[in-house]
This record gives structure tokens, C-alpha cells and sequence, in this order.
């Protein structure tokens, strides 16, 4: 073999150096990305190494094994924070006309909101459940691996700028009070009624490596299985099965399936269109 047949024969460096710094990441912090997918992961640590004025995976590496304050501004350039209130109105819309329904029949809801992000979805929500009568008998969940967008999401507090587009959203989405009775606006922040956080418990979960602590009613995990690759999201959909009471509803994101699942043929199509899953047995 030629020295050119060699080196095309070789594994890609960058992709050599980001397996070690996966596998670092993992043994000394816990933090398991060893199966996200990899393409938008690339570019994600590519925007940190820009952030951070470096030029290769394996100074990243070194750097965030010797500086936990490095290591939680790589988080945050990682971890996928994008979400915004009643995002995709649709959703929201059919929950509220054909999953609202059947929760009524329930003495007591348990939902877990996997993937919360900084929060904006889980105060939606809330604002769903309380203008339909049920937040009063329901305690939700709300998890992410990121802890400090966890601390972000109870504080309840959004930029005021952002209140436009949450009100249309809002109403396109069947909301019934004018949205402005949700949040008290403060100079440049909109600040959420604290009654809104009363039934919210926020904790830290890993999809990737934590397991089930609940029975729910309703797992809500839109657009955050699309960044795991296979493995991971076969992990999360056996988790999220567990963890469903018979009957329980599932909701994914738009871009998302149970296609290809082991559980497939263990669900049925609610709302398809916005996939709505209900658990059959």
C-alpha cells in the first residue's frame, strides 16, 4: 500500500478528536453526547471553537477537562435551546380539542415535559391545562440535561420583546383570555404569574444515560429526538414506553416518528398530522 492509499485508508482526524472528546465528556462529567447525531453536532462544536478562539477539537478537549466554567459555556453552545411559547400552534390547538377530553376523565394528571428546554412550552402548557379546569389536579415534570437552562426556565421570566409573537402564536392556537394576563411586564422582561410554576417541578434528566421515575399520563418530547442518532432515540423510545401509563399519550415533534421504533405497533395515531400518539395497553 502506497503512502496515499494510507492516508485515505485512515480515519478523519477531526472525527477521531471528537470521539475523545465525547468519551472525556462522558467519564469525567457524566454528560453523555456519545450518540448524537453527528452532523448537526459537528457544527455545533465548531461554533464553540470559534467562541472560544480555537482552532482543534483536542485543545476543546483540554480545555473543558480542566475548566468547569469552559466546560458549561460548551454546554450551552451544544445543547439544543431553540423553543419559544405555543410553538407550532397546530399542536397546541389539537391537544387542546382532542387530548384535553379525554384528561378530563382523570382524577390526577402526571405529564413529564422531556427536553424542556428554557421553559417556554411548560408555561404553554400550563396556561393550556388552567383555561381548560385540569392544572389544579395535574403536576408536571419538566427536565432537561442542561442545568442552566433549567435555572433559566424557573424563573419564569422571558425578554418582553418576544410577547408579539407568543400572543399570536397564543391565539392561533385556541387560547380563550387576552395573553397579557399571564405575565406582568418589568422594562425590558415579561415575568409569568408565579401560579403558573405551582404544579411545575423542574429537575435535571439526561435522555441519554437516566432512566424512568415516573408513571405519566402525557410525555411530551417535541423536536429533540432529531438530534439523537438510532441507538439514542431506540434508548428513549423504550424509556418513554416504561415510564407511559396504559393509555398515556405521547407527542412528538413535527419531524419526528415512531417509524422504525420497537414500539411502533404499540401505539395509535391520536393526531397524526401533529403526532399525537396514545399508548394501547
Amino acid at each position: 500500500m502506497d503512502i496515499n492509499s494510507a492516508r485515505t485508508a485512515r480515519p478523519d482526524l477531526e472525527d477521531i478528536e471528537l470521539e475523545l472528546l465525547l468519551e472525556g465528556l462522558y467519564r469525567y462529567y457524566g454528560c453523555d453526547f456519545r450518540n448524537y447525531a453527528r452532523a448537526s453536532l459537528k457544527r455545533r462544536i465548531r461554533k464553540v471553537l470559534e467562541t472560544e478562539g480555537l482552532t482543534q477539537i483536542s485543545a476543546l478537549q483540554n480545555l473543558v477537562l480542566h475548566d468547569a466554567a469552559a466546560f458549561k459555556r460548551m454546554l450551552l453552545g451544544i445543547t439544543v435551546n431553540v423553543t419559544s411559547m405555543f410553538r407550532d400552534p397546530s399542536f397546541f390547538l389539537a391537544f387542546r380539542q382532542q387530548v384535553v377530553p379525554l384528561l378530563s376523565t382523570y382524577p390526577y394528571i402526571r405529564l413529564w415535559h422531556a427536553g424542556c428546554s428554557e421553559g417556554q412550552e411548560v408555561y404553554a402548557m400550563a396556561i393550556l391545562l388552567q383555561e381548560a379546569g385540569l392544572y389544579n389536579r395535574c403536576r408536571i415534570y419538566a427536565t432537561d440535561s442542561n442545568e442552566r437552562v433549567l435555572q433559566r426556565a424557573q424563573t419564569g421570566i422571558y425578554p418582553l420583546g418576544l410577547m408579539q409573537q407568543y400572543t399570536q402564536f397564543y391565539l392561533q392556537s385556541g387560547g380563550q383570555r387576552s395573553f397579557s394576563e399571564y405575565y406582568t411586564a418589568a422594562y425590558d422582561s415579561a415575568i409569568f404569574r408565579s401560579s403558573l410554576r405551582e404544579n411545575i417541578l423542574f429537575s435535571q434528566h439526561d435522555l441519554a444515560i437516566d432512566g424512568s421515575f415516573n408513571e405519566f399520563n402525557i410525555i411530551l418530547c417535541r423536536n429533540v429526538l432529531i438530534y439523537f442518532d438510532a441507538v439514542l432515540q431506540r434508548r428513549v423510545h423504550k424509556l418513554f414506553h416504561e415510564s407511559l401509563c396504559r393509555f398515556g399519550i405521547l407527542a412528538l415533534g413535527r419531524q419526528e416518528s415512531l417509524r422504525l421504533s420497537p414500539y411502533e405497533s404499540e401505539y395509535e395515531a391520536l393526531v397524526k398530522s401533529e403526532k399525537i400518539f396514545r399508548r394501547l395497553d
